[in-house]
């Protein structure tokens, strides 16, 4: 009797997000604000397209904006700020410095923190000029633990390139081992970051190897 040979499914073969893409009442204002605001940066665009848009950069992440041709096309602003609403969110380092940017230049927010398992994460959101709901935290704290620890589904970033483009430092700061890196400190002690992990075993077994070695200090 032969052996049976399982196969694993092949996993989607995706390297990370590339972009997101919004509608926008005028190119040009919408440009100046994710210039301004968010530090991103404009870069060439296709010279094949036949429409008006802009493409933007920064944090291994782009932007790309389509200038509307119909008010309807572009969805109602919203008044009130809704953090349930769509969104898309960027984490950061110093949320105080994005609260000093803010109120600066003038853009109403709304702050919100969310708790778990001793961990605080800060979130503040505000719209762009046509009502697009953005988001800022350090949500980078929390660790990311899949639900099913029976498989390591998560696959690792994929970096190649050099400094400004995807696998440049700036991406590389938030996966790499990095004994400085914002992911760097449980415990109150130097760890290689959650982020470098594949998968919610791998963090669990880190977890619990701090907390035992805590025990331990305690104990003796």
């Amino acid at each position: 009797m032969g052996l049976e040979i399982i196969e694993e499914a092949p996993t989607m073969p995706l390297m990370a997000l590339n972009h997101v893409s919004f509608l926008v009442r005028s190119v040009k204002r919408s440009v100046e604000f994710y210039e301004e605001v968010l530090g991103f940066v404009s870069i060439k665009r296709p010279s094949s397209f036949d429409f008006e848009g802009a493409w933007l950069f920064n944090y291994g992440v782009g932007i790309h904006l389509l200038q509307s041709t119909s008010p309807e096309q572009v969805p109602r602003k919203k008044g009130a700020i809704n953090p349930k609403d769509n969104h898309i969110s960027f984490q950061c380092s110093d949320m105080r410095l994005v609260v000093c940017k803010l109120e600066e230049m003038g853009i109403d927010y709304v702050t919100a923190v969310v708790e778990e398992a001793g961990v605080t994460v800060d979130q503040l959101f505000f719209h762009d000029p046509d009502g697009y709901m953005i988001e800022v935290c350090n949500c980078h704290v929390l660790p990311v633990l899949p639900l099913s620890s029976s498989s390591c589904p998560l696959r690792k970033p994929f970096f190649a390139g050099p400094a400004g483009v995807l696998g440049g430092p700036a991406y590389q700061e938030y996966v790499v081992a990095d004994a400085g890196g914002p992911l760097a400190s449980f415990y109150g002690k130097q760890q290689q970051s959650f982020a470098s992990f594949r998968c919610a075993v791998e963090v669990q077994e880190r977890m619990m190897e701090g907390l035992l070695t805590d025990i331990m200090k305690f104990t003796f």
